[in-house]
């Protein structure tokens, strides 16, 4: 099997052969020999380009848990894996960090830090919340984690509201209650606009919306005015659209924090990254079933 990764010195099993790599895009003289492809993470639509021109490729391993992108170029018969798993550690770290970050205050004091203003504010702990993560999979499960020794109250909710979640249909009933909504679960038709305009004016009153998921999870529009009201806080790491243009108000919306869609890109996604394919790789090797398989026919 021939296999193009970003990485050129991965541990290769027998019958396995890396194709030259740039660490990019392959070259498109590799194209038509690739039946294993790896996109280069946070490659974007640059990296699933090539895909059209793979007349071998048997399967599409994304270096993403989310895989809405990848679906819309998916060939028919090519089996798609995600990620899951790899990106758990950093996405849920950041998530943390954007929740305490808003919680309280740290917009306001980086723009007193830029104008040398010391100005003492009195903001909301993290302490003694009740939160509700949207997204029981294993990134908001290792939030939870994270979450666990912070002294709240957790509540996971998910579609199929298993592993102790609950259902969507109670989420609208308790979402007045939540003093935090952490949003990580996949962008669907049906979890486009789920934090609408009447969602988003549903939550309490100096609640804070943590965004780690897709941007489309939420109703920009309706988020700026919420923000702009003074009402709620906000952390996102995604954004619709993305990038965020610059003249576009959520960058100005007060009490909010925005990280530029990184919450997998840190120095923790290499090494897992490697492994996964790694070990996708060695399964295929040895006749076993790969792991993660989201679409097309099971290998």
């Amino acid at each position: 099997m021939k296999v193009w990764t970003q990485w050129p010195d991965l541990n290769l099993p027998a019958g396995v052969t890396a194709l030259p790599t740039d660490g990019k895009v392959p070259a498109d003289s590799d194209l038509a020999e690739i039946e294993f492809y790896v996109p280069a993470y946070m490659s974007g639509p640059t990296g699933l380009n090539p895909i059209k021109g793979m007349n071998n490729l048997k399967i599409i391993q994304s270096p993403n848990a989310g895989y809405d992108d990848v679906l819309q170029v998916l060939p028919e018969g090519v089996t798609l894996c995600n990620a899951a798993g790899v990106h758990d550690a950093s996405t849920a770290e950041l998530a943390v960090g954007l929740l305490i970050g808003a919680r309280r205050g740290f917009a306001q004091f980086m723009q007193d830090q830029i104008k040398g203003n010391w100005n003492h504010t009195h903001n909301r702990a993290l302490a003694d919340s009740k939160v509700g993560i949207v997204g029981a999979g294993n990134i908001g499960k290792t939030i939870g984690a994270m979450l666990s020794h912070s002294f709240v109250e957790t509540i996971f909710f998910s579609r199929s509201g298993k592993d102790g979640a609950l259902t969507m249909d109670k989420f609208d009933q308790l979402l007045p209650s939540l003093d935090v909504v952490i949003l990580i679960l996949p962008l669907t038709a049906e979890s486009r606009h789920l934090m609408n305009a009447t969602r988003l004016a549903a939550m309490k009153d100096g609640a804070t919306l943590v965004n780690v998921a897709r941007g489309a999870v939420v109703d920009t529009d309706a988020l700026v005015r919420e923000l702009n009201s003074g009402r709620i806080t906000a952390g996102l790491d995604v954004t619709d659209p993305e990038p965020l243009p610059a003249d576009h108000p959520l960058w100005s919306a007060p009490n909010c924090i925005i990280s530029p869609h990184v919450g997998g890109d840190s120095t923790a996604f290499t090494p897992r990254g490697r492994a996964l394919v790694e070990a996708q790789l060695g399964r295929l090797a040895r006749g076993e079933s790969l792991a993660n398989v989201v679409a097309g026919p099971a290998r």
